[in-house]
């Protein structure tokens, strides 16, 4: 089971953005890499807390974990999970980089101060009908992304030597101070364009379109985003590619109204057969099935189907189906039909007789909301 984010950096859920920022910096520099050289232990806390800050620091993203937890994270994942070290350090470095090179007991940058650039991020929408939210599904999509051309080759940064990043020294009442800035050349990924072909830009990449799976879980909700690591832009040499952020949106259904996990539907019969009974097939995200409605049911009875609504997202079970029973009252009889119902007007099996077991309607939105 995973551990609570809130937990790892040591905070209550009210913190604030702040707070949020500096308990994540104090992590950072714990378990930096450069202060615990070879300790696996403290290398994973520090993944940990990257992960854990990605998504608090982030207001949507926090919102999202505040209500699902992790589950909001999974089959896809909504932000964080899976970062590595070069993930890391491209998104928040400048928390901690001022702490090392130099600055902090004389450790230096990760990886001899060199880090890899990220390319940006995609974004696209993706429509799901509720039969697909409800089951889960894989989407195939083409997406128009930035790629390292065929031909381009890299040499070494001259400004920073590979480094990626610039020393300055200098003379302070303190002592001689050293601090380390990112070089402006290469943008710190230590590498500059050698030779590049035609069809590629600036930066030696070219744009191509390629067919992307994405998993989407059952549960979505209108709204969510998904992250798909890795498919947005290369970034230029040895950097990382961006990521492939995917807004859900969700189709009406024609008859079945979502809320939460459940389902509702509104089914209409006639007097008829609310006095003499009758089976009425209904829609499920599944395929029709057929119910049966006892004689005498009441207009307003709610029929529950369980498990037959929508998958949690956070992995507690399956909504139910709640069937609402409306008896159609005709706008226009014929002579004959109005004397049969004249005739019921005061007969005693026609009169209203709500039992206990008869629920009002403020009773019933209770129930439902319960």
């Amino acid at each position: 089971m995973k551990q609570d984010f809130y937990e790892i950096l040591g905070i209550t859920k009210n913190a604030s953005a702040a707070e949020i920022k500096k308990a994540y910096r104090k992590k950072a520099i714990e378990f930096h890499p450069d202060k615990n050289p070879g300790d696996a232990e403290a290398e994973e806390m520090f993944k940990k807390a990257a992960e854990a800050y990605e998504v608090l620091s982030d207001p949507d993203k926090k919102a999202r974990y505040d209500q699902y937890g992790h589950a909001a994270f999974e089959g896809g994942g909504f932000g964080g999970g899976g970062m590595n070290m070069d993930d890391i350090f491209s998104q928040f470095g400048d928390i901690f980089g001022s702490a090392f090179g130099g600055g902090f007991g004389g450790f230096g940058g990760f990886s001899g101060g060199q880090r890899r650039m990220k390319g940006s991020n995609l974004r696209i929408r993706v429509s799901l009908n509720l039969e697909e939210i409800a089951q889960g599904v894989e989407k195939k999509v083409k997406v128009k992304r930035k790629k390292q051309a065929s031909g381009v080759t890299y040499k070494t940064c001259t400004t920073c030597k590979g480094a990626g990043q610039v020393s300055k020294i200098t003379n302070t009442i303190l002592g001689r101070m050293q601090t380390a800035t990112t070089c402006n050349s290469c943008g710190g990924s230590g590498q500059i364009i050698d030779k590049r072909p035609s069809d590629a830009d600036a930066q030696g990449l070219k744009i191509v379109e390629e067919t992307v799976s994405i998993k989407i879980p059952p549960g979505v909700e209108d709204g969510m985003q998904l992250k798909v690591s890795g498919k947005g832009n290369e970034a230029p040499g040895n950097g990382i590619s961006g990521d492939l952020l995917v807004a859900i949106e969700t189709k009406e259904h024609p008859t079945l109204k979502r809320e939460g996990d459940n389902l509702h539907y509104d089914l209409y019969i006639s007097i008829s057969d609310a006095v003499l009974g009758t089976s009425k097939e209904i829609d499920t995200v599944t395929g029709q099935v057929r119910i049966k409605l006892e004689s005498g049911i009441q207009s307003g009875k709610i029929l529950r189907l369980r498990g037959k609504g929508i998958s949690s997202i956070n992995g507690y079970g399956q909504g139910d189906l709640l069937v609402h029973v409306n008896v159609w009252t005709p706008k226009e009889t014929n002579k004959e039909q109005r004397e049969f119902f004249k005739k019921m007007q005061n007969n005693e099996n026609f009169q209203p007789k709500p039992e206990n077991s008869d629920k009002s309607f403020f009773e019933k939105v209770k129930d439902m909301f319960s």
